[in-house]
């Protein structure tokens, strides 16, 4: 991993937002635990998804799709056959590798020349120099068994992708929910992938967490719904405080894309660590998911539109975002080092690190800080974290000096410190601080709920 990325991984770590799984007995290699700080951020993140793609919206509906399914809906939509990477494995130190990734890093290097093509036959192995194997096809999808005998189970495969439910539940949607299109199903949920090799912490795993949106629409509108969502979802993280200069949009070359796919774009981050990588899709799918499942399940899934008396089998707009590929870059997005400006002139740290995250993204929104942790104060403050703590989530410090706890609780990205003080039990008026600003203003105990219930609504 290179320096930048060592700087998050080290960070997360320490202020609890992402852990190594099964660390203490070495680690699962690619599988991450997501600590106090890390499941609210991820949390956030998921409900500002759903406010923006369900509660908000008339035409989109939402879905929670079992993990499991049989070995049929993985035929239908191709899987089996076609989702496969090229690996490669070393001879001497039987380390593997995805052949496009070592062809692709090799095309990267200074001084190659396009027109040369680069054969695998060019390359030794990345980690020892020794000779690698010819290209294999490798199955991504995890496969296991269902059953209580032996030899009379089921096979049954953890989905590659969540929009596989979104297609079998299809029809129940239109006939529960009165459904027509255009209209759209969005799920969150996990997703299982059996990757060659993975890397850059949270980027790439074997067990990961989808946003998708599948938008069923008339043929012929598809080309207006696919750019209106390309306008919709790059919209969504620069509200949430994503800087426009770290996003762009990349169209697949027609050799990339999905078999199935009509047209692709990429939302890309411009990482730190490692350049522009992929952060969501969104794709045409024309109508290939719902003519397969027709196919396999012998159930008529076209739609008959009575107003223009025609009928047709739904093209597809998706959106597929990576929660935890979300949750790593708004985490790089916001990290930032600054000059020491917490105001303790016991701090020796030449730099503090403050977390911009959004507000609506924050794990803490607020913070309590008595200034002493003499009684009075303390009750006082905990009777307005009381008040607070009903529809936000807030954290209670009474350790350390007022400019220690402001740079904890910027560390890890919280919005506002209310600190209360002596001049509080006469007053009764509490000192609330932005992160950003680092403005401060007095306000009345009794205006407190409604100053961030305005502050977390607008």
């Amino acid at each position: 991993m290179s320096e930048k990325l060592d700087t998050i991984v080290s960070f997360a770590k320490r202020r609890g937002f992402i852990f190594q799984s099964a660390e203490i007995y070495g680690g699962l290699s690619s599988c991450y635990d997501y600590g106090p700080l890390g499941v609210e951020l991820k949390n956030n993140i998921k409900r500002a998804w759903l406010k923006e793609m369900v509660q908000k919206r008339n035409d989109v509906v939402g879905l929670d799709s079992a993990i499991l399914s049989p070995e049929i809906v993985w035929e239908a939509s191709g899987h089996l056959q076609g989702f496969s990477d090229p690996l490669v494995e070393c001879k001497e130190c039987h380390h593997r590798f995805r052949a496009d990734h070592l062809l692709e890093a090799k095309q990267a290097e200074p001084g190659y020349v396009k027109e040369k093509p680069v054969e695998l036959t060019d390359i030794d192995c990345p980690d020892c120099g020794g000779k690698l194997t010819e290209p294999q096809d490798f199955n991504l999808m995890m496969k296991t068994e269902l059953g209580v005998v032996e030899g009379k189970k089921d096979i049954a495969y953890l989905r590659g992708e969540t929009c596989q439910g979104i297609f079998l539940n299809y029809q129940n949607v239109i006939d529960s929910m009165r459904k027509k299109p255009p209209f759209g199903i969005a799920q969150v949920g996990k997703a299982f992938r059996n990757e060659i090799t993975t890397k850059h912490f949270t980027f790439r795993m074997k067990e990961f967490e989808q946003m998708e949106m599948q938008y069923f629409v008339d043929p012929n509108d598809a080309t207006e719904y696919f750019a209106y969502w390309k306008t919709q979802r790059m919209n969504w993280y620069t509200k949430l405080g994503m800087k426009p200069e770290n996003l762009r949009w990349r169209q697949h070359e027609p050799d990339e894309r999905a078999h199935y796919a009509l047209d692709a774009w990429d939302i890309e981050y411009n990482t730190p660590w490692d350049g522009w990588k992929e952060m969501e899709g969104v794709h045409n799918r024309g109508n290939w998911d719902l003519s397969r499942h027709s196919e396999y399940s012998k159930k008529d899934l076209s739609y008959t539109d009575q107003v223009n008396n025609k009928k047709f089998i739904p093209f597809v707009v998706e959106t597929s975002g990576g929660v935890d590929r979300a949750s790593l870059m708004f985490l790089a997005d916001a990290y930032s080092e600054v000059e020491t400006r917490s105001g303790d002139d016991n701090s020796k740290h030449e730099k503090e690190i403050v977390l911009r995250l959004h507000k609506d993204l924050a794990p803490i929104k607020v913070a309590i800080l008595p200034l002493s942790k003499k009684e009075p104060l303390q009750k006082l403050s905990l009777e307005i974290q009381d008040k607070l703590k009903e529809y936000l989530m807030t954290e209670y410090d009474e350790t350390g000096s007022i400019g220690k706890r402001y740079r904890r609780q910027d560390e890890i990205g919280t919005p506002y410190c209310l600190t209360v003080d002596f001049d509080s039990l006469e007053d009764k008026k509490v000192t609330v601080r932005d992160r950003d600003t680092m403005e401060q203003v007095r306000i009345s105990i009794a205006e407190v709920a409604d100053y961030f219930a305005d502050k977390f609504n607008n």
